[in-house]
């Protein structure tokens, strides 16, 4: 198993090395064009005007860079590729891994976010994977009925009352909010995150993307067809954040009858 581990890490690596090349090239030279068009664009009302979006103009650029050049070029081919050389199990013992990373910085925020029940299970399962499940390689935990609670630093910022800020594109990255960026950095300072090196922060974050892709494969087909990909990742992406502050029980948005009746006549 840890011959295994060692070469998809070293496999891992090349294809960030790889991502990071493209990226830096495809930055370059779209550089001039995105710092144009945002300056010719400073005095114009955003078509779309999304109050969640002020920053549409670039990110529709960025948008671009992501889905017509980075990912069928390359997150979706080295997805493909990760998804051939390596079977299923080994594949979701390798996702396993990199969850179970991340249990110590869900009790944390469960503490901050006052859930004491979410802090036990979450440590709970950090124990019990990282040794019965052998270093977290199996989840077992969930066969115990200890459900991943995933609660992230960005949520803690949400009960506390902090707004999400403008929404970004980041190009080879995707969709996030300042909130969300500033909560992914703070998740990243707990235990055991710290003690990793390089080598391995690289493949936790390439084996977390590759993991993250493959389950996009069965969305493409409703990505494609919708009238505005954009739009639409970038509604996706809101409702899945609001779902998890809010435990899967978002509350309900209140229809303003007057406005509908108004746009039905």
């Amino acid at each position: 198993m840890l011959a295994v581990l060692c070469t998809a890490l070293r496999a891992a690596e090349q294809e960030w090395t790889l991502l990071m090349k493209t990226l830096l090239t495809t930055l370059l030279a779209l550089a001039t064009l995105t710092l144009t068009g945002c300056a010719s664009k400073t005095a114009q009302t955003d078509a779309h005007n999304d109050p969640r979006d002020p920053l549409e103009s670039v990110n529709r650029k960025m948008w671009t860079v992501n889905f017509e050049y980075l990912d069928p070029y390359v997150l979706r081919p080295a997805t493909v590729g990760y998804m051939t050389i390596t079977p299923k199990p080994v594949r979701s013992g390798f996702a396993n891994m990199v969850n179970n990373l991340d249990e110590p910085a869900n009790a944390l925020n469960g503490i901050l976010q006052g859930k004491g029940k979410s802090t036990a299970i979450s440590t709970g399962r950090f124990l019990v994977n990282s040794t019965v499940g052998v270093l977290g390689f199996f989840d077992v935990a969930t066969h115990l009925e200890l459900a991943q609670q995933n609660e992230d630093f960005s949520q803690t910022l949400g009960v506390w009352g902090v707004g999400y800020g403008p929404y970004v594109m980041i190009p080879g990255m995707g969709p996030t909010t300042v909130r969300d960026t500033v909560g992914r950095v703070a998740d990243n300072l707990y235990f055991p995150m710290t003690l990793l090196n390089s080598h391995l922060t690289v493949g936790k974050f390439v084996i977390g993307a590759l993991d993250g892709r493959e389950q996009l494969m069965a969305q493409e087909k409703l990505l494609n067809d919708s009238l505005d990909p954009y739009a639409f990742v970038k509604d996706a992406y809101f409702q899945r954040q609001e779902y998890k502050l809010y435990d899967g029980e978002p509350p309900q948005q209140e229809v303003d009858e007057a406005a509908l009746e108004e746009f039905l006549e």
